[in-house]
């Protein structure tokens, strides 16, 4: 498949006609006899090749007058997987745009963050997108706007501000032109899903096909830290070998706090959130989204790792594996300190207690979680006296947090990988293994590679690859640009804890 800047018209058409979801969110087809638009899987019976055009986001759809299909929903459709995987202009720009950040400081502020002026940012996402930042950000606002009109009862008006609309007038007006009904059209078709708990929104989280739940709820379990993260197990309506548990975390948002719930389930994650402010929902759908790692394409990461015939039954065997991620960046940069040559259970120590000093308590009536994890401005004010770890490794552990705090030290999701790799390999304390764990986590890397990892190297040994960390690079090169995904798959072998669900 070709990039979303120069769609292939022979391979777009065959995928529609293929219904085949893999490609869902990479590109858009709109028919010109209907002018609607839909995903290349849509159920329907694909229109003539003559009347279809394609189209690389939603918002060019809906630029061009096309509405949405009201059968195959292309507004739910997984992200494109090029936007956690690279590390370009647009790409940076289009995890900015998903966190929420234009419509909370406008295309200026998307601009400042980015480091280019706002003509440079607009000129590039037209060019690739068909769209530019506002039409961006107004598509997601829509898709906003739907989600809280089928899942909950909240009334118009609340729903119109909650999805970020200036006015009710521009939310009606923009939900029948993407939709073709009304707001309250729109409630009256979604099936009933009874009384529900109230303040709380059930959504369904879509993936690409396979994925491995054991690896990433099992990496995710056995390092979550008490009191912000847990395990759930036995809850009901697992299938075959789907884990029947829920991960369940606090999130610390741009209005306020919330708590989610994520349940693996065959064909979507299960996704439970409690909001302080609704105004959160996008960007808590989207960092939950990152962390899963949901947007990845697993047929092209599978693919390319199984050319190398020592991986290939790694593979086959449990084909799908994502690498989990982080809804929080400077959380899990705090978090791998924290981890620095000690064992998985002494960092959750080690978290834990911090998180009962300096994390900002909350109420959870559902489970057993208690505190946001601290902030850098608060683990910035620590006394380093008290902190139960060796001099120099506190060294490290107070020279990022002020970092962080001061901002001098930027690990958000629009962070250049090079640049955060270079700021972090100058901080005393921060060898390779270190950064490349928060490359591959916390920036997003899908090629970050740990060849200095001690059940990386055991687990290349056992199956005959080069040990030593030399030689295991030079090795690694053939699987690039997925090298964080062999990861997972070598961790697997090796029988490394964090790749399976507790009990």
């Amino acid at each position: 498949m070709q990039t979303a800047t120069h769609l292939d018209r022979e391979h777009c058409v065959r995928a529609v006609q293929s219904k085949d979801a893999r490609f869902d969110g990479w590109f858009f087809t709109a028919v010109l006899t209907t002018r609607i638009y839909c995903r290349p899987s849509c159920p329907v019976v694909p229109p003539k090749p003559e009347n279809m055009t394609f189209y690389p986001s939603a918002a060019a759809c809906q630029q061009a007058g096309f509405r949405a299909c009201k059968r195959c929903r292309p507004d739910t459709s997984p992200g494109s997987p090029e936007w956690n995987q690279r590390a370009d202009l647009v790409a940076r720009a289009m995890r900015l745009i998903a966190d929420g950040v234009v419509d909370r400081e406008g295309v200026p502020g998307l601009a400042d963050r980015l480091g280019y002026s706002t003509r440079q940012v607009e000129r590039q996402l037209l060019a690739e997108l068909g769209a530019g930042p506002l039409a961006l950000a107004r598509a997601q606002r829509a898709q906003t706007a739907r989600l809280l009109i089928e899942t909950t009862p909240l009334p118009m008006t609340e729903i119109a501000f909650a999805a970020g609309f200036a006015s009710v007038r521009t939310f009606n007006d923009t939900v029948r032109e993407v939709f073709a009904l009304s707001p309250s059209e729109l409630r009256a078709r979604a099936p009933k899903s009874g009384t529900g708990t109230p303040g709380v929104l059930s959504l369904r989280l879509p993936f690409r096909a396979p994925l491995n739940p054991s690896n990433l709820f099992g990496h995710l379990a056995a390092t979550a830290v008490p009191g912000v993260e847990e395990w759930l197990p036995h809850c009901p309506n697992g299938v075959g070998g789907t884990p029947t548990g829920a991960y369940r975390r606090t999130l610390r948002l741009p209005y306020g706090h919330g708590i989610v719930s994520l349940t693996p389930r065959p064909d979507h994650i299960a996704c439970r959130l409690t909001l302080s402010d609704l105004r959160d929902l996008p960007v808590a759908i989207s960092r939950c989204r990152r962390m899963l790692d949901l947007d990845a394409d697993p047929v092209a990461v599978d693919d390319r790792l199984r050319t190398d015939p020592l991986l290939a039954p790694l593979v086959d065997k449990a084909p799908g594996r994502r690498v989990p991620r982080t809804v929080d960046e400077a959380e899990f940069a705090v978090r791998a300190v924290l981890g620095q040559q000690v064992s998985t259970a002494a960092a959750r120590t080690h978290a834990a207690r911090l998180v009962t000093a300096h994390g900002k308590p909350l109420d959870d009536p559902e489970g057993g979680l208690t505190h946001l994890f601290p902030s850098p401005e608060a683990l910035a004010a620590v006394d380093p006296e008290t902190l139960a770890m060796p001099r120099t490794r506190r060294t490290t552990f107070t020279t990022l947090v002020r970092e962080l705090a001061e901002g001098t030290l930027h690990l958000g999701i629009e962070s250049d990988w090079a640049e955060a790799r270079a700021r972090l390999l100058a901080l005393p304390g921060f060898g390779p293994w270190t950064v490349d764990v928060i490359a591959m986590r916390a920036l997003g890397d899908p090629d970050a590679f740990l060849p200095t990892d001690l059940g990386i190297r055991r687990a290349a040994g056992e199956l005959g690859l080069p040990s030593t960390p030399a030689a295991l690079t030079a090795r690694a090169e053939a699987w690039r640009p997925w090298r964080a995904y062999a990861v997972q798959y070598l961790w697997a072998t090796d029988g490394h804890p964090i790749n399976f669900l507790p009990v």
